[in-house]
This record gives C-alpha cells, structure tokens and sequence, in this order.
C-alpha cells in the first residue's frame, strides 16, 4: 500500500470517487463542481491531496484544504466501494494526520452527515469531536462538524 501526495495523474480518480459516492446518498453541489473543473486548486491553495494505492491501483483519495492559520479541513475522502471496511479509510487519515502533525498544524475539521454512520464512526476513531450537529450553511448535504485538535 502506498499514499501519494498531489499526484497530477490520479486527479480523475479523485473526482470520480468523490463524484460517485455523493450521488448515490446525496447531489452534486456547486463547490463539487468548482472543484471537479480544477481539483489541483486544493493544492494552489495550499492544501494537500492524497491518493491510496493498492497494487499501483487506486483505492481512496481524499484531501486537506487550506483554511489559513494552521487549520485544515479533511474533506474529498472515499474509497472505491468494493473495498470498504476494509482499512483504507484508516489509513487515509493515519496518513493525513501524520501530515499535519508534520507541518505543524493546529487543528483539522471536517462536515459529514450523520446518516453516513460507517464515516462517523470512523471519525470518531480517530479522536474527532463533534463540534455541531444541524444544517451547515455552506453545504446541503452537511448535518455535523466535527474537529480534532492537533498537538
């Protein structure tokens, strides 16, 4: 298993995923679609993709976005569906913290949805505290924030 950092070449793979797992619970949003015509302007911004390969195939993508002032959000993250349950999510965000830790970060956030019970478990694996659970008023299909802070 291998993770790579702001690979040009699986960009397609980062959107499809993305793509494929919020129309099957949700809709395709305007920020989605901001970001699928240019999704290295994560990176312009500052912040970092991240793709999981498995036998020099792709398993999970997900990213950190660049709020300013040492906080992240982790967001974009899916795992082809087929191997779900199956580690990779873990690993994503071992990875992604490990990344921020590396560079100092002071906190990472991220708006899910609380019918999305496997990613909040996750989550909260991960030390995530809820932050707020309601309608966030930048994405539609967001109903929690959560956070962790980094040491």
């Amino acid at each position: 298993m291998l993770i790579v950092e702001n690979a040009r070449q699986y960009l397609d793979a980062f959107i499809q995923l993305n793509e494929q797992w919020i129309v099957r619970y949700f809709e395709l949003e305007d920020a989605d679609k901001q970001i699928a015509a240019n999704p290295y302007q994560i990176v312009e911004q500052g912040g970092y993709i991240f793709t999981l390969l498995d036998n020099d195939e792709v398993r999970g993508v997900c990213a950190l976005c660049n709020d300013g002032e040492g906080r992240f959000e982790l967001a974009k993250m899916a795992v082809v569906p087929e191997f779900q349950g199956q580690g990779y999510g873990d690993r994503l965000i071992e990875h992604c913290l490990d990344k921020l830790r590396a560079i100092h970060a002071s906190s990472v956030y991220l708006v899910s949805n609380t019918s999305l019970t496997p990613a909040i478990t996750l989550y909260k694996k991960h030390q995530f505290i809820t932050l707020s659970v309601g309608q966030h008023p930048f994405y539609k299909r967001g109903d929690i924030v959560m956070q962790r802070d980094l040491p």
